[in-house]
């Protein structure tokens, strides 16, 4: 059995990415994307059920666990660029 590699195409779009997801205030993040709900989740603390959540004009759900930031929702994630 061949291993798994990533398509040219994919790993273009990773580096694409890279610069962006260096600038987030954490160093460990949970990606997660709900392809049905066009909902894109990156939590910033093992993921865990928030306590409270805000959301932004923008359309972006803050998610707190007490008074600290655990994670945001994006919501119409594949619409956004």
């Amino acid at each position: 059995m061949e291993k798994e590699i990533l398509k040219q195409e994919t790993l273009a779009e990773v580096f694409k990415a890279t610069p962006h997801l260096l600038k987030f205030p954490v160093t460990k993040m949970w990606i997660d994307y709900d392809k049905e709900a066009d909902a894109l989740y990156i939590s910033f603390d093992r993921p865990q059920k928030a306590t409270d959540s805000e959301m932004s004009q923008d359309g972006i759900l803050h998610r707190y666990r007490g008074e600290k930031l655990v994670g945001i929702t994006i919501l119409e994630a594949s619409k956004r660029h």
